[in-house]
């Protein structure tokens, strides 16, 4: 018997997707430490749907038997402690299910930049009718810091609007639909020729506050910085800083950090900044898309196949 821990946030519906598991399956979805605790030493397979969860960390038990955990979501920094990290214990994501959806987002925001739809917006709650001229996005240069394969989606859509890409990832590389990647040593010469920088790389502990107050006073005065990553990327005081001072032409931001954010905090109130609630990726019958991807790896489990999507450690 194969058994399966699914750990849910709270509040939150079971992971559809799961309902056609083979006989030789015990499936279980928990939410709180204290249904995690119990059977979590026994579990063969863990599926975390959380991103935000401290909670395993805390519950990780010295001695088990889990050999696989799946992260529902691209990013992995909630399971990057070292008794899970530093492990044998097989670890894969959701790559690719939301590709799309966050380039979507990303295309939006670059062409509501370039036509200062922002400002619209305020004119029109205004009644004024006052004419102008907006930029073109084409011809424009974005930076993709995080080349992988949400960058390398976000790329392939700026492309099409004649938008010189470069990207940054761990090491130089040609790929497609970018003019040219970059080792990621290179952020500090490229920050300055960039239109548009664009946040899609993971949470590590080299991209944590990645984004300070010198960096973004390498960048444009106009520049549009949009972050699709993870909110601690960017150092939040730094960013506020910035765009009240004009230092920044704009921001759109769907991860912030804190998250969610607070009542009070500056940024809700910018008028240079757009905020989303972490949900660029999130399509109609995403979490459905989630669960079929997990079943279809687990297929290839049950049959010992390799996984896909397997998350590179490092090692």
């Amino acid at each position: 018997m194969t058994r399966i821990l699914v750990l849910v946030a709270p509040g939150e519906e079971p992971l559809p997707g799961l309902e056609d598991l083979p006989t030789t399956v015990e499936l279980r979805t928990v939410s709180d430490e204290a249904d995690l605790r119990q059977p979590l030493p026994q579990t063969d397979v863990l599926v975390v749907t959380d991103f935000r969860t401290g909670l395993l960390e805390g519950c990780w038990p010295a001695e088990h038997s889990i050999r696989w955990v799946h992260a529902t979501s691209a990013g992995v920094d909630a399971l990057m402690f070292p008794a899970l990290w530093d492990s044998d214990v097989l670890l894969t994501n959701a790559r690719g299910v939301f590709d799309l959806g966050i380039a979507e987002y990303v295309l939006g925001a670059v062409l509501m930049h370039a036509k200062d739809s922002l400002g619209n917006l305020r004119l029109q709650r205004q009644h004024l009718w006052q004419h102008r001229e907006t930029a073109l996005a084409a011809r424009q240069h974005a930076l993709v810091i995080g080349a992988g394969s949400i960058g390398s989606e976000v790329a392939r859509l700026l492309a099409a609007l004649d938008i010189e890409l470069t990207g940054l990832a761990r090491t130089a590389r040609e790929a497609p639909h970018f003019t040219r990647v970059l080792a990621s040593d290179q952020l500090d010469a490229v920050l300055p020729e960039a239109d548009v920088v664009i946040i899609t790389a993971p949470l590590t502990e080299d991209t944590r506050g990645l984004i300070n107050r010198d960096r973004l006073a390498l960048m444009r005065r106009e520049a549009l910085l949009v972050n699709v990553g993870r909110g601690a990327i960017v150092v939040t005081d730094d960013l506020v800083d910035a765009l009240k001072r004009r230092q920044l032409g704009a921001a759109v931001l769907d991860v912030v950090d804190p998250e969610p954010l607070p009542a009070g905090h500056a940024l809700w109130d910018l008028p240079n900044v757009m905020l989303s609630a972490h949900m660029a990726g999130d399509f109609i019958g995403w979490r459905r898309a989630l669960g079929e991807q997990f079943m279809a790896n687990l297929h290839r489990w049950l049959a010992d196949e390799p996984l896909h999507n397997r998350v590179n450690r490092g090692k």
